[in-house]
């Protein structure tokens, strides 16, 4: 089973924000952040595809994510894309 690790960017009231999160379905899980289903803290924006990863297990994607949401230095990066 592929399984991806992705960072979300979005920009609007309050700044950029960033998301992580780890699916199955990268397209389709896009698609529910963007449509108000995703996480809580993610309605109410647009999100856009600023990074993803391919795992071949659930425990890799899901020890990634981990790592990704404790490394700001990197999401902030990541985070300037959506700006300029």
């Amino acid at each position: 089973m592929n399984c991806y690790v992705y960072v979300l960017g979005s920009t609007g009231k309050g700044g950029v924000r960033t998301y992580v999160g780890w699916t199955n379905d990268l397209e389709k899980r896009l698609a529910a952040h963007n449509s108000g289903k995703g996480a809580r803290s993610t309605r109410g924006r647009t999100w856009t595809l600023l990074y993803s990863e391919r795992y071949d297990t659930r425990s890799e994607a899901m020890s990634r994510e981990w790592h990704l949401k404790r490394d700001r230095a990197h999401r902030k990066q990541l985070a300037q894309a959506v700006v300029g």
